[in-house]
């Protein structure tokens, strides 16, 4: 909300300057994001009257003109404007005059013609930041009179970021009503004195859906001067108010929106077929609005009609087809109410956001539309003459919203505020926001006035308290409260440890969107999902990501792109399943790899990682939720992985997770280029831990045993240390494959994997007799299990 210190004024005008006033404002809830001076800088620059103009004898876009101050002989002046003409009155800077860019002015010759001074246009004195030439001022305007004088300057740009919450403070009544009531100040009387009708035209109205529309007020105004102009001091406040003069008639509607917050909208009424009819839109019906784009409506969409159709998108933008012009002559005010549940979202369907739709979604006073076209009604006569008609409000109350009673008890507000507040001075605050307030002993029953739908509960109640008392004279109390200390658990391994894990193996964490693009989710996945959002912010971000990876593909994509040959990055976020009415959300833990195992150095040669690196790393998560666990790699097929280099995470039976390579046809999607691993587990199934058991450390030497054996190339290394384990578990503490060969010697289809067992005993130094039963029970089980033959040692 952007408006003029001095129209603030005009409805309250405290004993504070610009820098306290500002303060205030932010302290009671309305942040000052920026206050922009106006018309600092232009001493010395008056109104000047162009006598007589003439082209340049030297220069075809130059004019010589004749130049009255006010004071003295007319004075030469060189113009570059092609929109001086003789009689026109502008801003004149004489020679001497530093303007507000900082640009002194000099007397010069320019292409052999003495100039002294400068015609203004608006960029040049600070008044705007585009111009076609040079500020035409009123005739009125008094030769000689110094601008800043003539224009009220200087003045001050107040810009407020506003919570949503207050609708009502999209004007300057509603900024006023809350700067009176922090400072105490009396306001104007908000109230606009009825128009006399000399006219009795009117034009039908039909309130056909009055949940929609349950107040439509307007006003019939005939033969307006269509050759007027706005005057000055409103285009002032208007341009100080981020708005540009366009027309007496749609300046006096933004006038008026900006003053008492209530958007209206005029129509051309020669161009008006039949009755005004707010309804909703049908599905294909077509509308062109005033800034000449034709929209195809929604079904959501309430519409302005008459008897060609729809002419406006109800509370967003008026339609071309009765927009005003300089012919137009009849004038048909409206100023509707537009509940905030019809108008939600609404204009953002349309890529439109218009100071009206700002104002509707918030809500605006259900009781303000007939002031508001009172007010408009009496600027507009004083502009542009005309007749006026009768006021029509038309009415459906059971359908306005209504603000019920609402007690503020003693014992709450001291409660929440922590400290007592004179009784007299919550009766003041709650009496000075426009409240009627009944006091009792117990607190207060407080009517809340229309213009205030945000005040719908008691603690809202408490915060205005709080907001006028000023949060910074309420004292600060040290918070006294049980800490208990959490308990702590070993059967799940925390998040935190997770990230630490994998940030010490040199992964990075990342942060990435829930929301992603529906055919990137659908590529991973495999298959759609239910989880469509039906008002995405873009079609890149509709719908709920059911994996983690197109998150981490696409930001290793940006990495890549920007020529880091490395990457390694990790998530631990949630991914969503199952239907809208049933969603099921799931925390997990997804990492990526791509490039070297390490940073390129002279220690090592290069090489890329694959995915028994990766697997690596998982191994050394999964591995802190101990050593009763077991997990198992078991291949598997996955939409997104390349066959035969993707594998389930299996533990107890259960898949907790996948690991594999992404496939080349997927990582083109993402234009990478590079083998990319790619893991993702579910947090809470893969690491449930148990309690750790202790045992003691065995003081005996341990002895190793080295076997290899032949077995089908199908069988995995998971299934042969399984094996081992059933076979001798009590002497057997480790197996470790140091090598498996294929080839030359060992027949098509077969494998040779050697196995070297660890032996020891907790009791006992072992024997070589130990040692030899144990790798006979070992060899007999691989035998009986796989099949397997003893590798020849020659």
């Amino acid at each position: 909300m952007k408006f003029s210190e001095k129209w603030l004024r005009e409805w309250v005008n405290p004993a504070l300057d610009m820098d306290e006033l500002a303060h205030r404002l932010t302290m009671i809830g309305h942040e000052v994001d920026a206050v922009e001076p106006q018309g600092l800088g232009l001493d010395g620059v008056v109104v000047g009257e162009v006598l007589a103009v003439k082209k340049h004898p030297d220069a075809d876009r130059l004019s010589v003109c004749q130049v009255s101050t006010g004071s003295g002989d007319a004075v030469e002046v060189v113009c570059g404007a092609p929109n001086v003409v003789a009689g026109m009155k502008s801003p004149f800077a004489p020679a001497g005059t530093r303007l507000p860019n900082g640009m002194k002015l000099r007397k010069s010759k320019i292409r052999g013609v003495v100039s002294n001074g400068m015609l203004c246009s608006a960029v040049e004195i600070g008044l705007g930041d585009e111009s076609d030439g040079i500020v035409e001022l009123p005739q009125d305007a008094t030769v000689g009179q110094p601008l800043a004088e003539f224009l009220d300057l200087p003045d001050n740009s107040i810009d407020l970021d506003l919570t949503p919450n207050r609708g009502d403070c999209f004007s300057v009544l509603g900024i006023a009503r809350d700067v009176s009531a922090v400072t105490g100040t009396a306001m104007k009387d908000p109230s606009v004195a009825p128009v006399k009708a000399s006219i009795k035209d009117e034009h039908p109205v039909e309130l056909v859906l009055p949940e929609g529309c349950p107040r439509f007020a307007a006003r019939i105004i005939r033969n307006i001067n269509a050759s007027a102009e706005s005057p000055v001091w409103m285009k002032e406040r208007l341009r100080r108010s981020g708005l540009r003069a366009i027309h007496p008639v749609v300046d006096v509607t933004n006038y008026v929106m900006l003053e008492l917050g209530q958007p209206l909208h005029a129509y051309d009424l020669g161009l008006v077929r039949g009755p005004i009819r707010p309804r909703m839109a049908k599905d294909g019906e077509k509308v062109t609005l005033l800034d000449e784009r034709e929209v195809e409506l929604r079904n959501n969409t309430l519409v302005i009609t008459d008897d060609s159709g729809p002419i406006g998108l109800a509370g967003i933008m008026g339609g071309l087809s009765t927009a005003v012009s300089d012919k137009t002559s009849d004038v048909f005010f409206e100023a509707a109410f537009w509940p905030p549940a019809f108008m939600a979202g609404v204009a953002r369907q349309y890529a439109l956001h218009t100071d009206a739709s700002l104002r509707f979604e918030r809500g605006v006073d259900p009781a303000g539309q007939a002031r508001a076209i009172e007010r408009a009604t009496e600027l507009l006569l004083d502009i542009a003459g005309g007749a006026a008609g009768p006021l029509s409000d038309h009415v459906v109350a059971e359908h306005l919203p209504k603000n019920a009673p609402l007690e503020l008890r003693k014992s709450r507000l001291a409660k929440v505020l922590g400290t007592e507040i004179e009784a007299s001075r919550v009766s003041e605050i709650l009496s000075g926001l426009g409240l009627e307030i009944e006091a009792s002993d117990s607190g207060w029953q407080a009517q809340i006035p229309s213009f205030r739908f945000d005040i719908d509960v008691e603690d809202a109640l408490v915060e205005e308290v709080a907001r006028i008392y000023g949060y910074d004279e309420i004292p600060e109390q040290t918070a006294i409260a049980e800490t208990p200390l959490a308990t702590a658990t070993e059967t799940t391994i925390d998040l935190d440890l997770i990230a630490n894990t994998l940030v010490a193996r040199d992964y990075q964490e990342v942060i990435t969107y829930s929301f992603i693009d529906e055919k990137l989710n659908t590529l991973i996945a495999g298959e759609p999902s239910e989880l469509v959002l039906s008002n995405p912010i873009s079609t890149e971000m509709s719908v709920m990501r059911s994996s983690i990876w197109p998150g981490l593909i696409e930001a290793a994509a940006t990495n890549v792109a920007r020529q880091q040959d490395r990457v390694r990055l990790f998530e631990i976020g949630k991914t969503f399943h199952g239907k809208l009415d049933a969603p099921v959300e799931i925390v997990r833990v997804a990492g990526l790899a791509l490039g070297g195992v390490v940073p390129e150095q002279w220690g090592s040669s290069a090489q890329a990682v694959d995915f028994f690196d990766i697997k690596s790393d998982l191994i050394a998560l999964l591995g802190m939720t101990g050593i009763n666990s077991r997990f198992n790699f078991v291949a598997t097929e996955h939409p997104a992985l390349q066959p035969g280099q993707a594998a389930n995470i299996v533990r107890d039976d259960a898949v907790v997770g996948v690991i594999g390579k992404l496939h080349p046809e997927v990582a083109r999607a993402f234009d990478l280029n590079k083998d990319v691993l790619v893991f993702e587990l579910d947090a809470g199934k893969s690491f449930a831990s148990t309690v750790p058991n202790a045992s003691s450390v065995s003081k005996f030497p341990t002895i190793r045993r080295d076997i290899a054996v032949i077995v089908d190339d199908k069988i995995t290394a998971a299934d042969l240390l399984g094996a081992r384990q059933s076979a001798a578990h009590e002497l057997v503490k480790s197996v470790r494959i140091f090598d498996v060969y294929k080839g030359p010697g060992i027949e098509a289809g077969l494998k040779s994997v050697a196995l070297g067992l660890i032996l020891q005993e907790t009791s006992r130094t072992l024997t070589d007799v130990d040692a030899d039963a144990t790798m006979a029970v070992v060899v007999r089980k691989l035998q009986q299990d796989f099949a397997a033959v003893l590798r020849d040692k020659n």
